[in-house]
């Protein structure tokens, strides 16, 4: 089985969960049996990165050597400070480099895994435009605004657009990871990875 290549996008003040979660689920899975399906690891712009509450991350690559990613996963966090000034995702939206590297990767990409308001980043990247698709519950009207022909659901968890698999706020983003690996690999190996990490998921289906 062909070892898939799974980039997690980190940029300052992204959530930590939102990368973290599937970070984890994509890293433990297949380590009891030894089929190893996932080499996983981050990529941003720069190095360091100040994720959210100061957090620092050595991203493993930057943009110009990263992988070409079979997976890349797209977390959110962020928002406007007092004086409207837009960090996170806000900012990372209209960051014409990080875009123009989403583009570059998708054609060849098997899926983007949507976390938070990741999605708005990928809207602005259109992508999203035509299809089903969720974000945290706060960022639902700016989802829609950014694109107007998605069909936006508001109490989704988890929304499977085919290549693009989407998740509501924070937590969703570890059920996503372990959809895409139920999706990819089977549902009983990503209810492995569940009860190894004792995590309750149960294998539901999305859609």
């Amino acid at each position: 089985m062909k070892q898939r290549n799974v980039a997690i996008l980190v940029f300052d003040d992204v959530e930590v969960l939102d990368f973290c979660g599937p970070f984890e689920v994509f890293s433990v899975t297949g380590k009891r049996d030894g089929s190893d399906p996932f080499n996983v690891y981050t990529v941003a712009e720069h190095t360091p990165i100040a994720a959210r509450n100061s957090l620092s991350v050595n991203p493993t690559y930057t943009l110009d050597t990263c992988p070409q990613p079979d997976i890349l996963v797209v977390p959110g966090g962020g928002g406007r400070h007092v004086d409207g000034t837009p960090f996170g995702t806000r900012k990372e939206m209209h960051n014409e480099t990080l875009l123009a590297w989403i583009n570059q990767c998708y054609p060849q990409s098997e899926h983007i895994l949507s976390v938070c308001t990741g999605a708005l980043v990928l809207a602005k990247a259109s992508l999203v435009e035509n299809m089903a698709a969720t974000t945290h519950h706060g960022a639902l009207d700016e989802l829609q605004q950014i694109a107007p022909t998605a069909e936006v659901k508001a109490n989704a968890r988890v929304v499977d657009s085919g290549k693009i698999i989407f998740s509501g706020g924070i937590s969703a983003g570890i059920d996503a990871a372990f959809y895409l690996v139920a999706k990819l690999l089977g549902k009983d190996v990503a209810l492995e990875t569940a009860t190894y990490m004792e995590y309750d998921w149960s294998g539901e289906s999305y859609g």
